[in-house]
């Protein structure tokens, strides 16, 4: 299964809180200085924090931290706390007097899982994750389950998510590694076995096209209802339940050389790992976002066009495994909790 600090140089630090109506937390991911960096979100409904910075065509090519916090788009504060704690280590991009640090942020809404709506991340959280990450060893086992920004994660509305990670060493000596907070409108994807495969079908059950004779409505509407099966799981019929408000975050990590649009490209092609671990994925209600972060310290082969088409394709499909097998590990790793604001069990427990 491996984690993402099988990436040389990378580091985890988590800071969460539950009891007394707290149920959330923060995961920061620490890379070596200049480490290249891009983001890619796919979800309809993202809480981010600097993500425009990352575009590869921006100014900007190198990442000193990634925030993934709980509090929605209150949480992002905490973004500022690891800022701080950069600055203070000299890390950030060079200006006039000091450093401005770039530590892009994505949240996920965990607002009031604990029982009280205010209880969310905070700027000192963001920091105490930060240094937590810092004070890590190489190669470090990774905290996983009800830890960081999954402490107060949730799939569907019903079910404990959670803090997962995974890696894969390829022939040519790359590592890919990542890190994902599972917190999705969807479900883990079923082959009916005791392991979630890729490519089979999902315990959310699958479309069939309406009966346009027996679901016509009335002149002027713009087409027939979805089947009722399609409403998100557990919530009461006729949509009396609240909206869902979900996300899946990942950060893939590698040690190779990367620039900041194929990091880029690395992101857009890691969502398919969550589409082969979650259905649905990449919803309205999802805020899905995946941050990519290139070391640099292993060259690809890039001796001819073909060569090098090749090198980058093989590293996006091992991408794109890894954040599958990292959900799928959340997932497992989660723990049951139960607050005043509800129960959430363990997907699967019976």
């Amino acid at each position: 299964m491996g984690a993402i600090t099988d990436v040389p140089g990378v580091r985890v630090g988590h800071q969460q809180k539950s009891g007394d109506g707290w149920l959330t937390g923060v995961t920061v991911v620490l890379p070596p200085p200049g480490t290249c960096g891009s983001v890619d979100v796919q979800g309809g409904g993202p809480a981010t924090h600097e993500t425009d910075a990352l575009d590869p065509t921006t100014l900007v090519s190198a990442v000193d931290a990634v925030v993934l916090t709980g509090g929605s788009a209150y949480g992002l504060a905490s973004a500022a706390g690891a800022q701080r704690w950069c600055e203070e280590n000299g890390r950030g991009f060079a200006v006039p007097g000091g450093v401005v640090p770039i530590v892009p942020a994505a949240a996920i809404f965990d607002l009031g899982r604990g029982g009280d709506f205010s209880a969310r991340p905070t700027a000192d959280m963001g920091y105490a994750a930060t240094a937590a990450a810092a004070a890590q060893t190489e190669g470090h086992d990774v905290g996983r389950g009800n830890v960081g920004a999954g402490t107060g994660a949730v799939m569907a509305r019903t079910y404990k998510g959670g803090v997962g990670t995974a890696s894969v060493t390829l022939e040519n000596g790359v590592v890919v590694g990542a890190l994902a907070v599972v917190n999705a409108l969807g479900l883990p994807v079923l082959d009916g076995g005791q392991e979630p495969r890729p490519s089979a079908r999902s315990v959310v059950p699958p479309h069939e096209p309406p009966n346009l004779a027996s679901s016509a409505r009335e002149p002027g509407s713009r087409g027939p209802t979805l089947d009722a099966r399609f409403r998100v799981p557990d919530s009461p019929s006729g949509g009396a339940a609240p909206p869902p408000l979900n996300t899946t975050l990942v950060v893939v990590a590698t040690n190779a050389v990367l620039d900041v649009a194929e990091c880029k490209r690395t992101a857009a092609a890691s969502h398919a790992g969550i589409a082969r671990a979650l259905n649905p994925s990449h919803t309205l209600a999802d805020g899905d976002t995946v941050f990519c972060l290139a070391t640099g310290a292993v060259a690809l082969d890039r001796s001819d066009e073909a060569a090098r088409q090749i090198s980058l394709i093989t590293l996006q499909s091992a991408a794109a495994d890894v954040v599958r097998s990292a959900i799928l590990d959340g997932v497992a790793s989660a723990e049951a909790v139960s607050t005043p604001a509800g129960d959430y069990g363990v997907f699967g427990a019976r």
